[in-house]
């Protein structure tokens, strides 16, 4: 060491780690330091401006400043106070090298904000409300106003924050390393909401990447990349009484009539150059479309914040976020809130099955496979064009399973529907021999990805009883929705997929050849008890060529409106609970597309609007019918009368509770022959209510019935002692309610 640097009391070395912004630790070099100097015990505070001229220390009390002298470098200061004993929050006066003048607090003076028990806990993938640790809070430090930033990246050598506040200069922020946690923190005091930022990671060989908050509350609206620093605990929730009889109910043995929603097409303001509606506008017009229709629930395809719209959503870079193509994150939690007040419960679609490779994202995070595995045998989704996550990596697993709580706890969501379990489950998902790795046992289970499925329900529901865990799951693997505690995944409910696929292969067929297919519409009740099933006519269905459930019927215009009203009368008759995805009810033509509203110039035209009354009708039956939707999930809650009828394509079954006078009978023609004189065993002789027929003069159809109802013969029939003789309509559903 020359002589000339004996004058500093840092070393030339340790201000060109911070110069060159490679220093993994720079509180050991910046902020206030104990020395001994000149024999004395003395406080040295050192800083380092790389757009500065000249700066003063700045006591907050007497308002007197000290100037700083640069050590080793013109941007590298430093100041010496022998007689401050007692150090208090100082502040630096900045003159830059164009004159601006600024006055800022010095990050590196406060202690760390991550405790001991948070870094155990992460490490160990059991820190449940980790987003309050990590990501970027606004917060006071020591009276001082700021913002608190945290991110694991355990294999960058350095990570700085970036932003407008510091010009996007990676060396103004360098941040510290906790131990070997792999978390990296600072306080940056004097900055608040609305900053926007970005994390610089800088690898072991040098390269940089420039990353968003992987638990960043809100983002900038694409194609900007960037996370916002965003306050979500100020919100004032109104949904106190919603969310106390959720935690006290039991969703197997209510309604859940399910609309399913993309909240870019859903609705557009074609006025104002067809812009989307905000989360406010969409509250109030979702909740009034909702509440007429008698909707129970809404299920959002994905919220969280995506760059690529033709995703859907699917391809998540903000965990943490709603989307900002919507809003705010307080806008989110207005929207929420407002359904809730209107007993209208919220579902949101997670994915935790995959993520994109956006630089910006998750993808290599600090430059090393981090979120994803390296080998692409375990860690491609090659379908997709994704990545997938490494379940049986602590971290990781904390970092989704708390995103999960998250959305329950931050946004009061209602439930999650878990997107593309299969793919989670089997590591030969999708891929051919030679194309992926067995497990340890030689089999083809995940079981990293089984043990964090299995935990993130127990917890979910151990936070908030009464919500829903939905599982699109689309193989036989037994006990999706069965407790775990019993060997199942610890899913409540499960999409009935199998169900799904046989049902529109049915309808999707010509009138005449159903009848060789008859067991496509009985075989759904073989199994249909094994699992807590959704049935579901969803997005995935009404897209890529499927087309539109409408276009899907066969037969002339007439006959299509009729095949599918006898489809939904079907389906809400059949055991399970319902999910209807949104168009379906207004008999779209087109297939769905994210880049456009719906077609709601298609109530200008009758059968549209009688197709959409129907639907109409149809939920508000289910809700008010406890035969319906108590007992969904029993034998008890179903009983065929005739499933044999194939020659002439018609099933009759009832669907029950313990109540006898509940009981309802679905008879479905699904051929267009109107039949008279056609009769069926009941169980008591009593009348008949006709409580809903698809065919009625309402509904646009051929008006043919029982003009209200029929009363029983004496006469035995299916197994039963007395029997109804029926008109039954062409392409029709008809329920019937004995008058007990």
């Amino acid at each position: 060491m020359t002589s000339k640097s004996k004058e500093f009391t840092v070393s030339g070395d340790a201000v060109e780690q911070i110069a060159r912004n490679l220093h993994h630790d720079p509180f050991t070099i910046l902020g206030p330091h104990e020395i001994s100097w000149q024999g004395k015990k003395s406080w040295v505070v050192r800083a380092w401006f790389p757009d500065a001229r000249q700066v003063f220390l700045r006591e907050p009390e007497t308002k007197l400043e000290h100037e700083m002298r640069p050590a080793h470098n013109p941007h590298f200061f430093e100041v010496i106070l022998p007689e401050w004993q007692n150090l208090r929050i100082y502040q630096f006066h900045v003159i830059a090298e164009n004159g601006h003048e600024r006055y800022v607090h010095d990050p590196y003076f406060f202690l760390p904000q991550m405790g001991e028990m948070d870094l155990y806990l992460f490490g160990v993938g059991d820190h449940h409300k980790i987003y309050e640790k990590m990501g970027a809070h606004a917060t006071t430090v020591g009276g001082i106003d700021g913002v608190y930033f945290a991110v694991w990246a355990p294999n960058a050598r350095n990570v700085s924050i970036v932003g407008n506040f510091n010009q996007w200069h990676g060396g103004k922020h360098q941040m510290r390393v906790l131990g070997g946690s792999g978390i990296w923190e600072l306080f940056i005091p004097d900055i608040g909401v609305g900053e926007v930022y970005k994390y610089e990671i800088k690898d072991r060989q040098g390269n940089i990447y420039l990353k968003a908050d992987p638990y960043g509350f809100q983002h900038e609206q694409r194609p900007k990349t960037a996370s916002v620093v965003a306050d979500i605990n100020r919100f004032q929730w109104h949904d106190g009484e919603w969310m106390a009889q959720r935690r006290h109910s039991d969703p197997l043995h209510r309604p859940m009539s399910i609309y399913e929603v993309h909240l870019g097409s859903w609705k557009r303001v074609v006025e104002e150059g067809y812009r989307f509606l905000n989360y406010r506008e969409l509250a109030h017009e979702l909740v009034d479309y909702v509440k007429d229709m008698g909707y129970t629930h809404v299920e959002l395809l994905p919220v969280a914040e995506h760059p690529f719209d033709g995703s859907w959503g699917y391809q998540v870079t903000g965990y943490y976020a709603p989307t900002s193509r919507h809003g705010a994150p307080e806008d989110f939690q207005y929207f929420v809130d407002y359904l809730h007040q209107n007993d209208i419960g919220v579902i949101i679609d997670w994915v935790p099955a995959h993520f994109p490779r956006d630089a910006h994202g998750l993808a290599y995070f600090d430059g090393s496979f981090l979120y994803e595995h390296a080998d692409p045998r375990l860690g491609e989704h090659r379908d997709w064009g994704t990545l997938i996550f490494n379940y049986g990596r602590n971290e990781v697993r904390n970092f989704l399973i708390a995103n999960a709580l998250f959305w329950l706890d931050k946004y009061h969501i209602d439930g999650l529907r878990v997107d593309a379990v299969a793919s989670m489950l089997y590591l030969d998902y999708s891929r051919q021999e030679g194309e992926w790795i067995p497990n340890e046992f030689g089999g083809r289970e995940n079981l990293h990805a089984i043990s964090f499925i299995k935990r993130f329900n127990e917890l979910i529901f151990a936070y908030h009883p009464g919500i829903l865990s939905i599982a699109e799951e689309s193989t036989a693997w037994p006990g999706v929705s069965r407790p775990t505690y019993l060997g199942g995944l610890g899913f409540n409910f499960k999409w009935n997929m199998g169900w799904m696929n046989d049902f529109l292969t049915y309808f999707s067929k010509d009138p005449v050849h159903r009848k060789y297919h008859h067991n496509m519409i009985t075989f759904a009740l073989l199994y249909a008890f094994h699992e807590n099933f959704v049935l579901v006519l969803s997005h995935d269905e009404v897209v890529h060529g499927k087309r539109a459930l409408l276009d899907k019927m066969p037969g002339d215009f007439w006959q299509r409106f009729a095949n599918l009203r006898t489809l939904l009368a079907f389906m809400y008759g059949h055991p399970g609970k319902k999910l209807l995805f949104m168009g379906s009810e207004l008999g779209q033509w087109q297939e769905w597309t994210e880049s456009r509203s719906l077609d709601w110039h298609l109530l200008d035209y009758e059968p549209h609007q009688k197709l959409q009354a129907m639907v109409r009708d149809l939920n508000h039956i289910y809700r008010n019918e406890p035969a319906l939707f108590e007992i969904d999930f029993e034998h008890a809650g179903f009983e065929w009368i005739d499933f044999q009828d194939w020659e002439n394509s018609i099933i009759v079954f009832m669907r029950k509770t313990h109540r006898p006078e509940d009981t309802l009978i679905f008879i479905c023609n699904f051929t267009p022959v109107y039949r008279e004189h056609y009769r069926i065993g009941v169980p008591w002789h009593t009348f008949y209510r006709e409580i809903f027929n698809s065919d009625a003069a309402i509904y646009w159809g051929s008006n043919k019935g029982n003009w209200g109802g029929i009363h029983s013969d004496e006469k035995p029939w299916h197994q039963h002692p007395f029997s109804l003789n029926l008109v039954v309509p062409p392409l029709s559903t008809v329920i019937l309610k004995p008058q007990l």
